[in-house]
């Protein structure tokens, strides 16, 4: 079982500014390194995972999308939707 997080976010976007240090803190918490990527440096990307806004956090398992957060999110959701796609 792989599980992948992706951070989607923007330079300059306040929303994605208040989200890094959650999404820092998550990290530690969870035992987990999600990818950061911005849609603006790789295009392929916005069609590819259907984005309309940043931040978004996209959870993929096997490499299905099995839970995505549009916007700002905070610690307690973001949290429990790793530990329940996870195991091990």
């Amino acid at each position: 079982m792989v599980l992948r997080v992706i951070y989607f976010f923007q330079d300059g976007c306040m929303a994605c500014h208040e989200q890094k240090p959650i999404l820092e803190e998550v990290e530690r918490n969870c035992n987990i390194a999600a990818d950061r990527i911005n849609p603006l440096k790789n295009r392929a990307a916005i069609k590819e995972f259907r984005l309309s806004v940043t931040p978004t956090i996209v959870i993929l398992k096997n490499g299905t999308e099995v839970k995505r957060f549009e916007g700002l999110v905070h610690r307690e959701p973001l949290e429990e939707a790793i530990r329940r796609f996870y195991i091990g």
